[in-house]
């Protein structure tokens, strides 16, 4: 089969040992070294004696797969019809979910000086960000109320007219079910001392007392409308109670998407300026230590043995380790929020023409997908899956 070749090949041991440029700080001649202080590269047996050279895996003087010089993954990257072709993992418009915010008392959006692009929404024109976001393909969408009045127990949160239920009755009204309409189940929106739950009398958020609040919470966007829920507080039991709560006025349709694995991140500064939150301390004492990664699995056995329906990773690109460990425990859809922080400093680094915005946009999604996200909540929802 050889005789059809013009000249055979040498083998490695015919030409003698190969040698590549050496390592800095190598002095020429050292032992070991090769010509000129280059150093040996160690072969395999195969390739050294000719047998990756010869037989049938022999085509035109290449070796067999799997060793150069035959194997040559750049193949692959040739083109950009070529990448498109082989990529792993691939962004569609509906694993988007867009995180909105709608303010009440406002006659005009209001900019969020920390998030280029985003808005503190008017009710029309929250309308109208859901109607474009379904247009796009969008999955689904995350809505977050601000009222203009706040208390300690987070009224507004239960009041059936408060502005987060006009909300949804509204993007429901506008989309239909052409995209999931979510909504936040959480006190800091709503809490004057802008935390998740109720204080008690030493300022500790008391977790069974925040708890019947997410039980009211729930049975109100469900019958505003909603079609899933997103406990987001981090209180011991509150998928089980939500689920309950749900199951109770007959609204077992509404799923849940629970915050399973919530970070105390300073990444969501931001987010704080879109609530208006009036934030006091920390929230350290019920959402998870950023050292922690196991404690993780534990959060997730305990949603799943509640009644979650889906499960969240947040923030995203910090915690995409945690991500991976949740998508690969489960068999229910994972989603992760690329929060305000990770989305501001995008923004700014791009503004400032350190770094491209499109490909930064489009390189920190697929590594959340990749990482095992089913679904993205990202504020650029909209305008990715209009490019995709």
């Amino acid at each position: 089969m050889l005789a059809q070749f013009p000249a055979p090949l040498k083998t490695l041991a015919q030409r003698g040992t190969r040698h590549l440029p050496a390592f800095p700080g190598r002095s020429p001649g050292a032992a070991g070294a090769g010509p000129a202080g280059a150093r040996p590269v160690p072969v395999s047996p195969d390739f050294a004696s000719g047998r990756a050279l010869r037989g049938p895996a022999y085509r035109g003087g290449m070796a067999r797969y799997g060793e150069f010089p035959g194997a040559r993954p750049r193949r692959l990257r040739t083109s950009a019809a070529m990448r498109r072709l082989v990529a792993e993992t691939r962004l569609d418009p509906a694993q988007m979910i867009l995180p909105a915010f709608v303010r009440e008392g406002i006659s005009s959006p209001q900019a969020v000086s920390s998030m280029p692009g985003v808005v503190q929404h008017t009710r029309d024109t929250l309308r109208k960000a859901a109607a474009e976001a379904a247009s796009a393909g969008v999955g689904g969408i995350m809505l977050f109320g601000v009222p203009e009045v706040k208390d300690a127990v987070g009224s507004q949160g239960t009041d059936p007219d408060g502005i987060l239920q006009q909300a949804i009755r509204d993007v429901v009204a506008e989309v239909g079910d052409s995209m999931v309409v979510m909504s936040d189940l959480c006190l800091d929106e709503f809490t004057d001392h802008g935390h998740c739950g109720v204080l008690d009398a030493e300022g500790r958020v008391d977790n069974d007392a925040t708890l019947e609040r997410y039980a009211e919470m729930a049975q109100v966007q469900a019958d505003a409308g909603v079609h899933v829920v997103g406990p987001s507080g981090m209180m011991d039991g509150q998928v089980g109670v939500v689920r309950e709560a749900l199951d109770e006025i007959g609204k077992q349709d509404v799923a849940i998407l629970a915050y399973t694995a919530k970070y105390s991140s300073a990444f969501f500064g931001p987010f704080r300026e879109a609530v208006n939150s009036g934030l006091k301390g920390d929230r350290k004492a019920y959402q998870q230590d950023p050292a922690n990664a196991r404690e993780s699995l534990r959060e997730l056995a305990l949603d799943l043995a509640e009644g979650a329906d889906m499960v969240m990773v947040k923030p995203a690109l910090p915690y995409l380790d945690v991500l991976t460990k949740v998508a690969e425990s489960v068999d229910v859809p994972v989603a992760a929020y690329q929060v305000s922080g990770e989305y501001a400093m995008v923004e700014a680094a791009a503004a400032n023409g350190w770094i491209d915005r499109e490909r930064a946009i489009t390189e920190t999604l697929t590594s959340i997908h990749r990482a095992g996200a089913n679904m993205i909540l990202t504020y650029w929802a909209t305008e990715v899956a209009q490019n995709l």
